[in-house]
């Protein structure tokens, strides 16, 4: 019994096939796994083109409880990336994070800037969690969703994003960093600074 769904969805890497995406829905961050692999024409190369970050709307259709893509468009081209154990941690995020260990709190924002003083982009830092959980993989899994983080400078600049999660090897911090031009020199700097972006 085949059914459809439509909704837009913030688009993760799956954290268990390579061949599959993890689909956010906007709304409600319940998360659906759908495959990437078997569609023909222009609807596979819009599937190809799938970038993780990226905001999409969609319609799936359910065929014996597995999920596949009947329609899609690319609404934002907004990336997202991931490095583990990170080092070298730039002073603006250390310096968020000092302030938000004065004040007692457990996370920070701080808008970032050029060198001619233009905003650029937002650091937010939280502190690393106690026990079992993490932060970092709750990002990469979904569970923790970074929506409202990318709806907060969304709301004052125009996408695409580009969206980078740290986990500093050194830090008491998980770092998330949004640049407001993907392609700008401050997106840039980011990915020739940490490994694995």
């Amino acid at each position: 019994m085949q059914s459809t769904t439509s909704g837009t969805f913030r688009v993760l890497a799956s954290p268990r096939d390579p061949a599959e995406l993890l689909l956010l829905d906007t709304s409600s961050q319940d998360p659906t796994y759908v495959t990437t692999e078997g569609y023909d024409g222009t609807l596979g190369r819009t599937v190809d083109d799938i970038e993780p970050g990226n905001r999409i709307a969609a319609t799936l259709s359910w065929t014996d409880g597995t999920p596949r893509f009947a329609d899609v468009d690319i609404e934002t081209r907004t990336t997202i990336e991931f490095a583990d154990g990170a080092t070298g941690i730039f002073e603006v995020a250390r310096e968020t994070w000092q302030e938000a260990e004065r004040e007692g709190r457990a996370m920070n924002a701080r808008t970032t800037r050029n060198t001619d003083g233009e905003a650029n982009g937002v650091v937010y830092t939280f502190a690393k969690q106690a026990g079992q959980r993490r932060l970092y993989d709750e990002f990469a899994d979904g569970i923790t969703p970074l929506e409202p983080l990318i709806g907060r400078l969304a709301a004052s600049a125009d996408p695409p994003f580009a969206v980078f999660v740290l986990e500093p090897a050194d830090e008491p911090f998980v770092l998330v960093v949004i640049a407001a031009d993907r392609d700008g020199r401050f997106a840039e700097t980011m990915v020739e600074s940490y490994d694995g972006l």
